[in-house]
C-alpha cells in the first residue's frame, strides 16, 4: 500500500504542468554526465523535448542498476537503465511497475579491459590474475555469463572489488590486472591516466558470445499506460538527440558541457563517437530502425542470463520490453 501511494505521489508530481503548454518529466540516467548522456542534452537545447510538449529535466546516476528502483517506485516516470539487471529486478520483484520501452544500446558495452603488458589479451588470459570490478557495475554483473561463454573457470579468477573511482587508476597503476566495465568509458579512462593505446585490451562480451542486449530507456508501466503521449514524445524526442549526435558528434558538445563544465570536451566527444560505432549504430539498427529488439536474440539472451541466475518464474520477455510506444519500424538513424 505504501509503495503504491508512495509512486502515485510521485507520478502525479512529475507528470505536472509546467505551464499550459509544457508537461515536466524528470529523467534518471545511469551514470554520470559523460560523451554518451550528450545525446539527451542535445534534445532538450535542440528543442526536441519542446517539440512534444516535455520539459525534461535530467539527473546523473551511480551505475547501471541505479534509475530501475527509482522508476519503480514512481520517483521518475523514464529511466536509463540496463535491461539484464532489469530483468533480474522483475524476477525478484514481481509486477513491479517498470518496462524497457526503448533499446538504445544495441549492443551492449559490457567489457573487461586488461593491459597487455599485464598478460591480459584474450578471455583465457584472465585465469591466474586479479579482476577489479565494482559491485554494482552493469559489466560486473554479466560476467559470469562471459565466463562460461568462454569456458573460464572462475576459481581461478581473484576478484578484487573496487569501487568506481579507483577501478582504472588501480589498472593504471597494475595493482589488478583488467576490470569490468563500459567499453567506452574505461578504454579512455585509462588513456588520460597515461596508459599507452596500445597497451589496452579491450574484451567486447557481445564479441565473445554474449547475445545480451545493453541499456534502455525504461519506464513506468502506471504512468505510461495513463500518458502514453507523453512516452510516446519523450523517446521521438530522445532518438532525434541521438540522430543529432550521430549526424554531428562535435554538435552536441556544448549542451553536455553547460551541464558539466568541467569535462574534456575532446574526450567525451570521443567517448561518444566509441558509443555510437560500438553500441547504438550497428547493422542491426540500421536495418531496423533505433528502439525495438530481435525477439529470437531477446530469447536467447533470457536463457544465457538462466545459466547463471536461477529464475524465481519462468523468464518473459513481454515483461521485460515493450514497442507499444514506438513507431512502426523503429527510429531511423538516418
Amino acid at each position: 500500500m505504501l509503495f503504491r501511494a508512495f509512486a502515485a505521489l510521485s507520478l502525479a508530481a512529475t507528470g505536472a504542468m509546467a505551464d499550459d503548454h509544457t508537461t515536466d518529466v524528470a529523467f534518471a540516467l545511469d551514470w554520470k554526465f559523460e560523451g554518451p548522456a550528450a545525446p539527451y542534452f542535445a534534445a532538450i537545447d535542440n528543442g526536441h523535448f519542446e517539440a512534444e510538449g516535455l520539459s525534461v529535466e535530467i539527473t546523473a546516476g551511480s551505475g547501471s542498476l541505479d534509475a530501475i528502483p527509482k522508476v519503480a517506485t514512481g520517483a521518475y516516470p523514464v529511466g536509463f537503465a540496463d535491461i539484464n539487471s532489469l530483468v533480474k529486478f522483475l524476477d525478484q520483484n514481481p509486477g513491479a511497475p517498470v518496462i524497457a520501452a526503448m533499446m538504445v544500446y544495441d549492443k551492449p558495452p559490457f567489457a573487461v579491459i586488461g593491459r597487455k603488458s599485464l598478460g591480459v589479451e584474450t578471455p583465457g588470459d584472465l585465469e591466474n590474475k586479479v579482476l577489479g570490478a565494482p559491485p554494482p557495475d552493469g559489466a560486473w554483473a554479466q560476467f559470469p555469463i562471459f565466463a562460461a561463454e568462454n569456458g573460464l573457470d572462475m576459481e581461478k579468477i581473484t576478484v578484487e572489488p573496487v569501487g568506481f573511482p579507483t577501478r582504472e587508476p588501480m589498472l593504471a597503476e597494475g595493482n589488478v590486472a583488467s576490470i569490468t566495465g563500459f567499453s567506452f568509458s574505461s578504454y579512455l579512462n585509462l588513456v588520460r591516466l597515461g596508459v599507452p593505446e596500445d597497451d589496452i585490451s579491450t574484451l567486447l562480451m557481445a564479441d565473445y558470445g554474449l547475445d545480451l542486449y545493453g541499456n534502455a530507456v525504461i519506464v513506468n508501466t502506471e504512468f505510461a499506460a495513463e500518458n502514453p503521449d507523453i512516452i510516446e514524445g519523450f523517446l521521438k524526442a530522445v532518438a532525434a538527440g541521438w540522430k543529432d549526435a550521430i549526424a554531428d558528434p562535435a554538435s552536441v558538445m556544448p549542451a553536455l558541457l553547460a551541464r558539466n563544465p568541467a569535462a574534456d570536451s575532446a574526450l567525451e566527444q570521443r567517448r561518444l563517437e566509441l558509443a555510437i560505432e560500438a553500441n547504438v549504430v550497428t547493422d542491426f539498427t540500421l536495418e531496423n530502425g533505433m528502439g525495438g529488439i530481435d525477439t529470437a536474440r531477446m530469447e536467447s539472451a533470457l536463457e544465457q542470463i538462466g545459466t547463471v541466475y536461477e529464475y524465481q518464474s519462468a523468464p518473459d520477455a513481454s515483461l521485460y520490453f515493450t514497442d507499444a510506444y514506438l513507431p512502426e519500424g523503429g527510429f531511423a538513424l538516418k
